[in-house]
């Protein structure tokens, strides 16, 4: 990053989506970044000494962000498509693969994970690590991050699989804290604590985020968490499926941020006409979106906000059809956006900083082409986010300032020997755990015992 404090971007001529309440959208305008920050945006902003992307045909937005996503799992990419038993997918990624892992194969699972988010124009991720095995492991996961230029927030938290140790945490939060949680790189550390206060406790010390994967029927929150200080904006609470209204309430009134999953609490049946999304609008909080997993999607936002748009709207005509009164509205595209951007920035602590574009906020910002035959014409620029556009029209990605692709392709990373090396950890995988998936099978597996 030579000279990156000196460096000037200017995007020049295009549609702006700012997802800002303070800086008004613009049909045609330029955006100016300088170092990591956006400088200026304008409908002309004066070339100076800028290197000029020509923006025309295109949208630019802020990068949009995934509030939730196990990136240790890119090995076992579509490895269960069709699953919809929660626990028959643990006795795979777990017991099956995930205790095999080495801190070498943690390190590509979230490297291609996290490039592939990149290219899908993720600027921001949430990684929701159940598979933190030692300490070894963690900081594989976290140098991938790193290495790749993604703005993250690892969430440390116990493996899944009875073979693995937790001697190592709480403990090791201290350590992690000091190395990644300066406040001056892009990536940072918080807990996947799920309910464990004592856990809790050492995160908050720390002044940690603190994740809880929390499905209503599989869980219940105790007595202890309505206790003054113990629920708070520094915890996200993950899926939210089928949760009764007196918890809806104790979240609602700490202020707890809230993550949903639109295809995979679908997948998996965690969800109801209740619809967890929903709820938390119902409830006066802000839900934000994430892939969660890709052993069954890609690694691409477009689907959970196709996904989130058509869902809720089903679920509520449901309700309505049913002859339920007072059914909440259908979902907007600048809602569903919102929770691909802003909403995500908020669940990650990171309101001021990322997840809407104005001048001083961090520059992580997507350029999409609109000019394809398959989106022009624009008639609406929310509407073509949420419902046109995919992966292949992004066509540049900047994070903190810095061009991780352009052109439609990813800068700076050697997708060959990436490419030998995730082929090399996966057979290495199938080989210690003599599991082998049918290329073409995609019935569902079962829990073995």
């Amino acid at each position: 990053m030579s000279n990156l404090n000196n460096h000037r971007t200017l995007f020049k001529g295009g549609t702006i989506l700012t997802m800002d309440r303070t800086v008004p959208n613009l049909a045609t305008g330029d955006l100016l970044v300088e170092g990591d920050k956006i400088a200026a945006i304008a409908p002309n902003v004066p070339l100076g000494n800028a290197t000029v992307i020509d923006a025309s045909g295109s949208i630019i937005m802020p990068g949009l962000i995934d509030a939730h996503h196990h990136m240790w799992l890119g090995v076992m990419r579509r490895m269960m498509p069709d699953v919809d038993d929660l626990f028959a997918y643990i006795d795979v990624v777990a017991e099956k693969l995930g205790a095999h892992y080495r801190p070498l194969d943690m390190y590509l699972s979230t490297k291609i994970t996290a490039l592939a988010c990149i290219d899908a124009g993720i600027t921001t991720v949430i990684d929701a690590c159940h598979s933190s095995r030692s300490p070894e492991h963690t900081d594989a996961a976290l140098d991938a991050l790193d290495d790749s230029g993604i703005r993250a927030l690892h969430m440390v938290g116990a493996a899944m699989d009875r073979k693995a140790s937790t001697t190592h945490l709480p403990g090791d939060l201290k350590r992690l804290a000091s190395n990644w949680s300066s406040g001056t790189g892009l990536v940072g550390v918080g807990l996947f604590g799920q309910l464990n206060l004592d856990w809790w406790k050492v995160a908050r010390s720390l002044d940690m985020r603190i994740l809880t994967e929390f499905i209503g029927d599989l869980a219940k929150l105790g007595p202890e968490f309505a206790e003054k200080g113990v629920l708070g904006p520094q915890n996200i609470f993950n899926h939210c499926t089928r949760v009764p209204q007196e918890t809806w309430r104790l979240l609602a009134d700490a202020g707890v941020n809230i993550t949903v999953n639109p295809r995979s609490d679908a997948l998996f049946g965690f969800d109801d006409e209740s619809f967890a999304y929903q709820q938390a609008i119902d409830h006066g909080l802000t839900p934000a979106i994430g892939i969660d997993l890709d052993t069954a999607f890609g690694s691409d936002m477009f689907g959970e906000m196709h996904a989130l748009f058509s869902q809720q709207r089903s679920a509520m005509r449901y309700r309505k059809f049913r002859g339920e009164e007072n059914v909440p509205s259908p979902i907007t595209v600048e809602r569903v956006l919102n929770a691909a951007t802003i909403n995500g920035a908020r669940a990650a602590g990171l309101e001021g900083a990322v997840g809407s574009l104005a001048p001083g906020k961090q520059a992580d910002i997507i350029m999409v082409r609109t000019d394809g035959v398959a989106v022009l014409p624009v008639n609406n620029a929310v509407g073509t986010i949420v419902q046109a556009v995919a992966r292949s029209d992004v066509d540049t990605v900047m994070v903190a300032g810095e061009i991780r692709k352009r052109g439609g392709k990813l800068v700076g990373a050697d997708l060959i020997k990436l490419t030998a090396d995730v082929t090399a950890s996966r057979a290495y995988l199938m080989e210690k755990s003599g599991y082998r998936p049918d290329l073409f099978d995609t019935s569902a597996p079962t829990k073995t015992a």
